[in-house]
């Protein structure tokens, strides 16, 4: 089973998925690693973001293991992180040369020790229109931008880093922009993904919400299994 969770930046998509992760025993696929790991790579060989060539070369002979070392470095969950993500994601030429990297652990997913998995669940912003379009669940994950802004700035915060909450929710709104306007697969809902506003709702809400919708969803698969 392949479940999509795509959605603006902050809105609960990584608790949500490792969750969903754990209690359907399947793989877990943060596809915003691969652009987060090129965004560092240019950051700590002192290359400007904005070239987008270089992107592109980083992005050619970027490895998963050299994704694991780099997701280690205290920047890369950090606002520069998620900053030069959001603007290299944007490349048209760097989003196809990573495609194959998330569309193959779909064919293949296995766990963090190599095991095989009998699926996994994806989080992103195009996971379920782009990387997986043949997903068996698509969700959408979103919330208000002061929601998720407060969201991350406590979680700076908690990790020892010093912003101002006006800064997380001015860089909020720049990616959202980014995101939603971009040529190459703009941040939106799958026409077949199922909405939900985290806005109101707490962490276990949202999971009750989610797992009642996959669990119909497997439901229907099974009689689809047996009417064949």
């Amino acid at each position: 089973m392949i479940i999509t969770i795509d959605g603006p930046a902050s809105a609960g998509k990584g608790t949500l998925a490792s969750f969903l992760a754990s209690c359907y025993r399947l793989a877990y696929f943060d596809t915003g690693m691969v652009y987060r790991a090129v965004g560092l790579e240019m950051f700590l060989r002192g290359l400007n973001v904005e070239d987008e060539a270089a992107a592109a070369e980083i992005a050619t002979k970027l490895t998963f293991q050299r994704m694991m070392e780099l997701s280690t470095h205290p920047e890369f969950r950090g606002p520069r992180g998620g900053q030069n993500a959001s603007i290299i994601s944007a490349y048209p030429e760097v989003r196809r040369l990573l495609l194959k990297m998330q569309q193959d652990f779909c064919k293949n997913p296995t766990f963090p020790d190599g095991s095989p998995a009998e699926g996994a669940v994806y989080d992103g912003r195009d996971t379920g229109t782009v990387v997986c379009p043949g997903a068996d669940v698509k969700l959408f994950v979103t919330a208000s931008p002061e929601v998720r802004a407060e969201r991350r700035y406590k979680e700076f915060l908690s990790r020892g880093i010093q912003i101002s909450y006006d800064e997380v929710l001015k860089d909020i709104k720049a990616r959202d922009e980014r995101d939603s306007t971009r040529s190459a697969a703009p941040l939106r809902p799958a026409e077949d993904a199922v909405v939900l506003d985290t806005s109101s709702l707490s962490i276990e809400e949202v999971e009750q919400k989610a797992c009642a919708i996959i669990d119909s969803r497997l439901v229907s698969l099974e009689n689809l299994k047996k009417s064949v």
